[in-house]
Order: C-alpha cells, then structure tokens, then sequence
C-alpha cells in the first residue's frame, strides 16, 4: 500500500502481479467497476507508471472509495498485460495510453489508434521529451 486517505486507497504492483491483484479486487473485494487509466512519463527515473482506478457498484458500502493500483514500468520497455480479462471496460482507456505514452498492453485485443491522426509519425505525446515543432523551448 503506497497511500491510504479516507476513501481513496493505492497500492503498487509489479506487472507480474497486476492481473491476480485485479482478479482479487474484484472477486474478493467487490471493485467491479474501473473509473479510469491513466500514466505518467517519469523520464528521471526512467519510468512510466499506469494506474487504475477502481470502484464499486456492486457493494453499497464502497461506493464512494476509489482503489488506486500502480504498475511501474521501464521507460526503455514499458510494457505489461492488459486487464480486459478481469476489466472490460478498460479497452480504450488502455488503447488512450498505449497511443499517448507508448506502453504495450499484452493481449490487448484492438491496441491501436484512437485520438491521434492515422499519420502520426512522432514519439508518444504524453512523454516527457515530445516537443510540438515551431514552438520555442
């Protein structure tokens, strides 16, 4: 557990245990809803992390609590399964990260484009090193 505030809860995970951590969250603990995915270029220590957020419609009492998990990755190699099979809902959330950070979903039934123009040629957008042409730095 890297965080715990009321109602919100984060726990990192290697991407080894991603899949058995979700299968749990939602078997176990009732998280049967995924809220959003998103990531996050950490160029300095060569990371990017993906997070899930988790919630629940199914158990009254969770509600209102978001469960956060994290996988960090190897800027290098960023690459890890998908959750479809546990989640889903998060088909275009993961195709979202996938297209603006670069990361692999393995098994990811449709990993391709969905917000960036059919002949876009450059890095990622959402790295870190992305630089828009004609704009000073």
């Amino acid at each position: 557990v890297s965080y715990l505030k009321p109602r919100r809860i984060r726990i990192d995970v290697s991407k080894d245990h991603v899949l058995e951590l979700a299968r749990f969250v939602r078997d176990e603990l009732g998280f049967d809803h995924p809220i959003s995915v998103s990531g996050v270029d950490y160029p300095k220590r060569s990371t990017i992390e993906v997070v899930y957020h988790i919630g629940s419609c199914s158990r009254d009492e969770y509600r209102s609590f978001v469960l956060a998990f994290a996988v960090h990755l190897p800027r290098d190699n960023p690459v890890m399964p998908t959750l479809i099979p546990v989640y889903r809902g998060v088909e275009y959330h993961e195709r979202e990260v996938f297209e603006m950070l670069g990361v692999v979903f393995e098994g990811h039934p449709r990993l391709e484009r969905l917000l960036l123009p059919e002949d876009w040629a450059d890095i990622p957008p959402l790295l870190k090193d992305f630089h828009i042409k004609g704009r000073e730095e």
